[in-house]
């Protein structure tokens, strides 16, 4: 299939002479000559100065913006490399780096270091024709051999499959670079051109192979709006508008992310002045924010789904190995006192796995809140007093929606304690498989439901516990389908199959609350579908 429909073309008005009808003579004065020659003049001037009115105006970035981040900020997350199937490293790669091609405002994959790409009628051949003309940060040209170089080295989420899948790359000449496939993969663009991997985002070959990894992390050199000009790991990241970025000159010359897990001095610095955004407010906090006459709560529903994950269902030693335990949890949850009491009532309640937004998706009712017929099962299963089940480890900051859910679970005989941990250490742990009892989870990762369900329900998922080889082998078959209506019966038949299975038990669709200081004019939010960050942040705009 052609893709010309994303090549971007520029067009030429050439002018000609204007001629007088042929045959006419007219008599001039000296002082009519002398006047037809000044509007000659004036009608040249016009022709050279028309094609810069309509470039836009240069100036210069101004002003600045300050992040309260409710998380760590994490090094890794200014290497490509190493980007899980996750949104959050997309934090700091809108910001520093960019893309071959990436969901932008409007468009799920734009073309952007890439001017267009064509796919083979086979499926298997993949080729980009990439931008000319660009440095990066420390004035290093962008060629073909970064391309190659970043996917090789990326070894992120799904980079196996990646690596596995695509037979080769050929650098066919400094702008065109080729990907060959091992057999047809319909989903190679999902993965490549959307942040479902960062294997399309491009890093510097000369400088990283020159200085290293870890040096490249503390001095990170992109292709991206913004350059970071310091940085204390964890703590503080400041960045500063680079200008000769091939979009557009960023509005706001300095951006500041500073890392404050506890939401109520979000809330503080936001009041103050301190702080112009802020991400992850919840429940009472949120609501002062949106009473609060100098700031206000936008909401943005993200490509994420809440959900209770049971990672010990595949040990037959454990409670939770019974499907009716499983049952049980979900029907002891209050999903829409949940969502009011932490999310304003702005999450949107579900009973799929997948997001609707996304391809292939399957829309499932919600379940029920029904305590009493979860005692029930919990009887019929051999717990008719309940059980202790260990630790609730919730992803950071959402501790107390994890305690809100404890305490559903202890009224239907569920005992757990909260477990608190950094976002890092969340992640880290995640991939190894070390958290144990109960995990509460809200993943979120681009593309479609294809892509979601390699890393949250594939037992080699990044962000998984584990998986059941029928459903596996459903997985394996629809990413070989070309035919698209096939492919969506397997995708949907996949997804009753985790909802039937109850591996997990889905909230709902999760409304992001960031609070925004009203002299922020354009925060850049929700501009990308399901994205939960601002981006582009080059198009921020301060209050004149």
């Amino acid at each position: 299939m052609q893709r010309d429909r994303y090549r971007l073309t520029s067009t030429e008005h050439p002018a000609g002479p204007t001629h007088l009808p042929a045959g006419r003579r007219t008599r001039c004065g000296p002082r009519r000559q002398a006047g037809r020659r000044l509007l000659a003049s004036w009608f040249v001037l016009w022709g050279l100065l028309l094609p810069l009115a309509a470039q836009e105006p240069s100036r210069e970035p101004t002003g600045e913006v300050r992040f309260a981040m409710h998380i760590t900020l994490a090094p890794t997350w200014f290497d490509p490399g190493e980007a899980l199937s996750s949104n959050t490293p997309y934090l700091m790669l809108y910001l520093v780096h960019d893309a071959l091609v990436k969901p932008m405002p409007g468009q799920r994959m734009a073309p952007c270091l890439a001017e267009s790409w064509t796919e083979s009628p086979d499926g298997l051949v993949y080729e980009f024709k990439l931008r000319q003309g660009l440095t990066f940060h420390n004035g290093d040209p962008f060629t073909a051999d970064d391309v190659a170089f970043s996917f090789q080295r990326y070894h992120g989420g799904t980079a196996k499959e990646l690596h596995d899948k695509v037979k080769s790359v050929d650098i066919l000449d400094p702008y065109r670079i080729r990907f060959t496939l091992t057999a047809p993969w319909p989903d190679f663009m999902t993965f490549y051109g959307t942040i479902a991997s960062g294997a399309g985002w491009i890093v510097p070959k000369r400088y990283l192979e020159k200085v290293g990894v870890d040096a490249f992390r503390q001095q990170p050199v992109g292709l991206g709006p913004y350059k970071i000009v310091s940085h204390k790991p964890g703590v503080e990241i400041i960045a500063e508008a680079h200008t000769a970025y091939w979009r557009k000159v960023p509005e706001v010359k300095r951006l500041v992310f500073t890392s404050v897990p506890d939401e109520t001095t979000r809330l503080a610095m936001l009041k103050r002045g301190e702080a112009d955004i802020t991400y992850a407010l919840q429940g009472q906090v949120a609501e002062e924010a949106r009473q609060t006459p100098t700031l206000r709560i936008q909401p943005v529903m993200l490509g994420a789904i809440w959900w209770l994950d049971f990672p010990e269902q595949w040990d037959p030693k454990s409670p939770w190995h019974d499907h009716r335990v499983r049952q049980a949890a979900s029907l002891a949850i209050d999903r829409q006192a949940l969502n009011e009491a932490e999310m304003l009532g702005q999450s949107r309640l579900s009973g799929a796995v997948v997001p609707p937004e996304y391809e292939f998706s399957l829309e499932l009712p919600t379940p029920e809140y029904n305590p009493e017929r979860a005692k029930q099962l919990l009887k019929e299963a051999g717990y008719p007093q309940g059980f202790d089940a260990g630790e609730l480890t919730p992803i950071a900051p959402y501790f107390s929606l994890a305690e809100s859910v404890i305490n559903y679970l202890q009224a239907v005989g569920i005992k757990a304690r909260l477990r608190t941990m950094e976002r890092a250490t969340f992640f880290s742990m995640r991939r190894e498989r070390t958290l144990k009892g109960l995990i509460l989870d809200g993943p979120g990762v681009a593309g479609n439901a294809s892509t979601w369900l390699d890393g949250f329900a594939m037992s080699w998922g990044s962000r998984s516990s584990g998986g059941y080889p029928d459903l596996e082998a459903l997985f394996k078959q629809q990413s070989q389908e070309l035919d698209r209506g096939k492919r969506e019966a397997l995708l949907h038949q996949l997804q009753r199959g985790i909802a039937e299975r109850v591996m997990v038990a889905p909230f709902f669709q999760f409304a992001w609350m960031v609070g925004v200081n009203r002299r922020v004019v354009e925060p850049s939010l929700g501009r990308i579908l399901t994205y939960p960050y601002t981006a582009p942040y080059e198009d921020i705009r301060l209050a004149q």
